[in-house]
């Protein structure tokens, strides 16, 4: 259903930095790292279908007070590597890897990046 997602930066060197440390945890690579913008994609699709900008406007980026952008993780593991990851690279913690109540296998961490953007991490297969 979606084309891609954009997220807005103040300091796109500082936004490289976060998500190249972060989107390898889930399979994801950086294919386009621009003046203004960087993209990243999935290996076999041929879609950029992340990108972090400088706003268009030329105004601060500013975050969406509810909005979140969710990945698919392949395992808990992987969850669990991207939410580490994120705090390692300067991201703030919005609820550690765990199970959530939204059905039995929904296994999830939520972090913010570095300008607030909020950002899940979801494995909904069973197992450790």
């Amino acid at each position: 259903m979606l084309l891609y997602i954009t997220l807005g930066t103040n300091d796109l060197a500082r936004a490289r930095r976060f998500y190249d440390g972060v989107m390898p945890t889930l399979g994801i690579v950086r294919r386009v790292d621009g003046e203004d913008e960087i993209g990243y994609g999935a290996p076999g699709d041929s879609r950029t279908r992340l990108w972090i900008v400088a706003p268009y406007d030329q105004k601060p980026a500013t975050i969406g007070n509810g909005s979140m952008t969710a990945f698919d993780a392949a395992s808990r593991a992987a969850v669990d590597a991207f939410h580490k990851a994120a705090l390692a690279a300067g991201g703030s913690d919005e609820g550690a890897p765990g199970l959530r109540p939204y059905h039995a296998h929904f296994y999830a961490a939520y972090v913010r990046d570095p300008d607030g953007n909020k950002l899940s991490a979801v494995c909904e297969t069973p197992g450790p």
